[in-house]
């Protein structure tokens, strides 16, 4: 079975015989799968009234627990982001009703962001359509080779998670 990647592989050894292109067997193919992925979570947020990086905020709220609700600084360390990003995020998630700012009772200068009724149905029904989708594209894989890829996907990605 020959896909797109074993065409760029050959037109590089063609042209730069000189050069291992071996890691794209492996790296290239990623980068393109990261590119569906992300064309597939994009249309189940947009599905669900969300942007990818609203549904990051709206999971991160979700994932924490009763009472779903984190500090601004939590959120930029659940997201990946800037404060100011945080804070444009939440702005769009308060005016759409998804998320409420709330005084945080244990500093006065400080608020909560806390996740609303309409978000937590948002952001379930984001996550129930992007994992449907998921287990779509993994089909094709028994539970053991799907594991092993987990794994050999954790060794690579882990120089990156630290």
């Amino acid at each position: 079975m020959e896909d797109d990647v074993d065409r760029l592989i050959a037109a590089w050894q063609r042209e730069r015989p000189d050069m291992d292109v071996s890691p794209m067997h492996v790296l290239s193919r990623i980068t393109r799968l990261a590119l569906h992925l992300d064309r597939a979570r994009k249309q189940a947020f947009a599905d669900h009234d969300l942007e990818t990086s609203e549904f990051d905020v709206l999971s991160a709220l979700r994932r924490s627990g009763e009472p779903y609700q984190l500090s601004p600084g939590q959120l930029v360390q659940e997201t990946l982001v800037t404060s100011g990003t945080v804070t444009n995020r939440v702005d769009r998630l308060v005016g759409k009703g998804l998320v409420q700012r709330l005084p945080d009772p244990a500093d006065r200068r400080g608020v909560q962001v806390r996740l609303t009724g309409p978000g937590r149905v948002a952001v379930d029904g984001a996550l129930d359509a992007l994992l449907a989708h998921e287990q779509d594209l993994l089909v094709g894989l028994s539970r053991e080779d799907a594991a092993t890829l987990a794994q050999s996907l954790r060794v690579l990605s882990h120089p990156f998670d630290h």
